[in-house]
């Protein structure tokens, strides 16, 4: 009879993972918006996502960082952490997307626990090969590397995190980088186990789903998408998952501000948490202190890290030229390159160089020099920024071109970061960064933070501006003083709307014939140009 029964038993599982129960499953699982993909991997990480997530509302940039810095170049305040802890396949990472989605932030990083297993000896190889290495034990994660992670971004530094993968049981040999937000969102079995990492969290959520339908969620994943088979899965359940929910996993349930029964499904729970979040974000809102940074430097002498192309007749001629508000567009284009060749080449000198001795065709030695480092990236502030590439192309053969596109907020104020396309490897290049007018500094300082961001080293970013404002000079050498600043001409004042005075207009309008809305700024970056 027991035998008939087990039968019976692996039958019916067998049809229900395979699909041919549906009904029946329905009946078992909460109704789920369609609209959100189900989750398959293989990997705690995929490293083909591109960096962002594209709900009904938005697009959620799920890399890159919170767009928001002091005049130190510093985060101001630290992101706001969620922890969502619950047992397996209880539908932790649903409610984590449908938090996301609600939240309508732009910035938010999804870290996952399944990212932080320890790598395995030979001989846990083995067991789990054999379904036999409890993975369901606080053992089983590295919590040092965890914490470590966790606490840089919620500074809104720059982590590396391991990328797990479920069928060779180990980490893969390349790293997932990512960056701070405003909001992360941290999920895990484990995630209320441990006393430091529980301190890194300002809202902890316990997704608490039955255990009949968190086991039949187990046995479709396992077996669909790991390829286990359904006794290994049922053997590990029995042996291990369900002892360590009721050891380790739900006791901790009573550290939780929220519990959210039936997971994903639960919208009123879901959207109280939401409500919750938007509270605390708004507390810890700023503004960019514009007063501040005008009145942090005034009577200071100009930083040695800038350096200003000298005003020959020809340079002072070309100012005289674009700055004239009845210069037609073509005119305004062609000297504006002209003085975009020459900043290149001034730019260029600040690079290292070594001593390189070659044979000339007389067959005598000549004692030159060549650029000492890796690689020359150039980086545009778009849209502005992009008329300079051009001019660096044409003296740096093979240069790679990255792009970053931030826009001010007209509602709040700050600089936003929009859109980011960066070269492979950018870390170890020499970066110019080229910006036609910088005016107080924001998007340059927030620029250059992306930069350091991935690791480029403050010292091998070069600024580049045909046009600065004695404001946003001090502001980013304040806040990166191994920077070096690169222009044509600094001009002494900024006005009340934060244009550059005299200054040279709305640059990125006046080169692509486009109007000027009544209160653009310098610093402002419209959409790029195609």
């Amino acid at each position: 009879m027991d035998k008939y029964v087990q039968t019976s038993v692996d039958v019916w599982l067998s049809h229900l993972i395979h699909g041919g129960a549906e009904d029946s499953l329905d009946r078992l699982l909460p109704t789920v918006n369609t609209s959100l993909s189900p989750r398959k991997r293989t990997t705690s990480q995929c490293k083909s996502e591109p960096p962002l997530l594209r709900t009904s509302k938005r697009t959620i940039y799920t890399a890159g960082r919170p767009p928001w810095y002091n005049e130190h170049g510093t985060q101001s305040k630290e992101a706001f952490v969620i922890g969502l802890c619950g047992g397996s396949a209880s539908g932790k990472t649903t409610v984590a997307r449908k938090i996301i989605e609600a939240l309508d932030v732009p910035w938010v990083v999804l870290l996952s626990m399944d990212s932080f297993y320890k790598v395995l000896t030979s001989e846990q190889q083995l067991q789990a090969a054999s379904n036999d290495y409890n993975f369901d034990h606080p053992d089983a994660f590295d919590f040092v590397l965890l914490v470590h992670t966790l606490r840089k971004l919620k500074q809104g530094k720059s982590v590396k995190i391991p990328v797990y993968d479920f069928t060779t049981h180990g980490r893969q040999k390349e790293w997932k980088t990512v960056y701070g937000a405003s909001v992360i969102i941290f999920e895990g079995i484990m995630s209320f186990a441990d006393k430091e990492l529980l301190k890194l969290l300002d809202m902890k959520i316990f997704v608490d789903t039955d255990s009949d339908i968190r086991l039949v969620r187990r046995l479709r994943r396992d077996i669909t998408e790991r390829g286990r088979d359904i006794e290994g899965v049922i053997k590990q359940y029995n042996k291990f998952v369900k002892p360590a929910f009721e050891q380790y996993i739900e006791p901790t349930m009573r550290l939780a501000d929220i519990v959210v029964p039936r997971g994903g499904g639960n919208m009123v729970a879901i959207d109280l948490i939401v409500q919750h979040v938007h509270s605390q974000l708004e507390e810890r809102k700023l503004r960019w202190d514009m007063a501040a940074l005008a009145s942090a430097h005034q009577a200071q002498p100009l930083p040695q890290t800038l350096s200003v192309l000298e005003s020959t007749p020809q340079v002072r001629g070309m100012h005289t030229i674009i700055r004239n508000k009845d210069t037609n567009r073509d005119e305004f284009i062609f000297y504006s390159k002209r003085l975009m060749r020459l900043l290149i080449e001034r730019a260029l000198s600040f690079l290292p160089s070594q001593v390189h001795i070659v044979q000339t065709p007389q067959g005598e030695d000549y004692e030159g020099r060549i650029f000492h480092g890796k690689r020359i990236t150039g980086v545009s502030i778009l849209r502005a920024g992009e008329t300079m590439e051009p001019a660096l192309r044409a003296v740096c053969k093979d240069v790679r071109i990255g792009k970053i596109l931030i826009q001010t907020n007209q509602d709040t104020g700050e600089p936003e970061l929009h859109y980011l396309r960066l070269p492979k490897d950018i870390s170890e290049d020499h970066v110019i960064l080229m910006d036609c007018t910088v005016s107080t500094g924001a998007a340059a300082m927030m620029a250059i933070r992306v930069l350091l961001d991935h690791d480029v080293q403050e010292e091998k970013i070069l600024l580049v501006s045909l046009l600065m404002a004695e404001m946003g000079v001090h502001s980013v050498a304040y806040a990166f003083p191994q920077v070096k600043i690169i222009t044509t001409a600094v001009d002494k004042k900024v006005n009340d709307l934060f244009h550059i005075i005299p200054g040279i207009g709305n640059f990125g309008d006046r080169y692509f014939g486009t109007d000027a809305p009544t209160d653009w700024s310098d610093d402002d970056m419209d959409e790029p140009s195609c």
